[in-house]
């Protein structure tokens, strides 16, 4: 019988290629195989789905049978490092932008990231909504306060219409004209208070904005970065309320002086 550890090894080098491990047995040794088999054969069942509940979109982008074909492939590359299935997937995105035969459509993996990002905003640690007295503070000495973003916004920059092709494939959505799938899109990911992700779209001055933010800018600071640089009729107010409305802004630091 082989150490503990070098079972488990086996057992998890198995599931891949489908030997059997040294050291299980039964009572018909032809019995041993065909157990293994069955068992190999549901947890690749359960990672396949699990991993389409996490990329639903691209699952019906392909359809399912192709989906189905594409994990196992996945699979055998990239088995699952934790026993928490929803962090199972992490480098799909990449995964798709390298599978050759799905060259032919490029935006797959700007989707796929979308996903990716909405599972981990999803999981992202709590973190309360700030004072709507606060956020008056902060307008009033721009220079000098700092915003603390939730845990969960992230953005997402794709070279291609990810936003509007994963709007156009949710359960229940609307028919829409034609996508230009070549036309680049910035999102913005976050969970609000009520636990929705939302996924809004970002024009370059908005994406600005919240990245001189979450790099530890001044509202003033990256206030004129989105304006001088990327759009020069960019209200930051506008987007302020926004992160303000969707509860993305936890807390305000004001420097004791006022930097502008």
């Amino acid at each position: 019988m082989p150490a503990h550890r070098d079972l488990i090894a086996a057992f998890h080098a198995g599931l891949g290629s489908g030997a059997l491990p040294p050291g299980l047995t039964a009572a018909d040794p032809a019995e041993a195989g065909r157990r293994f088999a069955v068992y190999r054969n549901n947890v690749a069942h359960s990672l396949t789905r699990a991993l389409a509940t996490r990329y639903p979109v691209i699952e019906r982008l392909v359809g399912g049978e192709y989906f189905t074909a594409l994990a196992a492939v996945y699979l055998r590359d990239h088995p699952p490092r934790s026993p928490m299935l929803f962090e199972f997937g992490a480098e799909f995105p990449g995964f798709l932008a390298a599978f050759p035969p799905l060259r032919a459509l490029p935006y797959l993996r700007d989707v796929a990231r979308i996903e990716a990002a909405r599972g981990r905003a999803y999981h992202a640690a709590d973190a309360a909504p700030v004072a709507p007295a606060r956020l008056a503070q902060a307008g009033a000495a721009p220079g000098a306060a700092r915003l603390t973003l939730h845990p969960s916004v992230q953005i997402e920059r794709a070279e291609y219409a990810a936003r509007s092709i994963w709007v156009a494939n949710q359960p229940g959505a609307a028919p829409v004209p034609e996508i230009d799938a070549a036309r680049p899109e910035i999102s913005l990911i976050l969970r609000d208070p009520a636990d929705r992700v939302l996924v809004l779209p970002l024009g370059r001055g908005d994406a600005a904005l919240l990245g001189g933010l979450m790099r530890g800018a001044s509202l003033l600071q990256a206030a004129t970065e989105a304006t001088a640089a990327h759009d020069p009729e960019h209200d930051p107010g506008a987007h302020i309320a926004l992160l303000a409305r969707a509860g993305a802004i936890t807390d305000i630091t004001l420097e004791p002086k006022d930097a502008s």
